[in-house]
């Protein structure tokens, strides 16, 4: 299977939505494929360090994921940085999130003037 960003970014701004702290998913037998997809891309975002498993099926945002968040919540950010991560061919979810930090940075010049590291 392949990973999904944008049903990564939805899987993270739909927690975040969320009056819940946490997202139960587990396999059960003979899960489909939604079931499938949701769970593999959770077990991604563990090993990314946006989520943590806190017990067996029971997924949490980690401050690391509000962070990237945060920095894809925008359409128009969101939009760039997918733009800007194809022209690569494909990144990490590291380098996704130094994208869309570094349009975000942009931004923040543009709007308030500020001058981020």
């Amino acid at each position: 299977m392949k990973r999904d960003d944008e049903f990564i970014r939805k899987i993270l701004l739909d927690l975040e939505d969320s009056a819940e702290i946490s997202i139960l998913a587990g396999l059960e037998v003979g899960p489909d494929e939604d079931e499938e997809k949701l769970f593999y891309h959770l077990q991604l975002l563990c090993d990314a360090g946006l989520m943590v498993e806190m017990q067996r099926s029971v997924f949490r945002m980690t401050n690391q994921g509000h962070d990237f968040v945060a920095a894809v919540r925008t359409e128009g950010i969101w939009n760039k940085t997918k733009a800007g991560a194809s022209q690569l061919g494909g990144v990490t979810l590291g380098i996704l999130k130094d994208i869309a930090v570094s349009y975000l940075k942009q931004e923040a010049k543009k709007t308030l003037g500020l001058d981020l590291p």
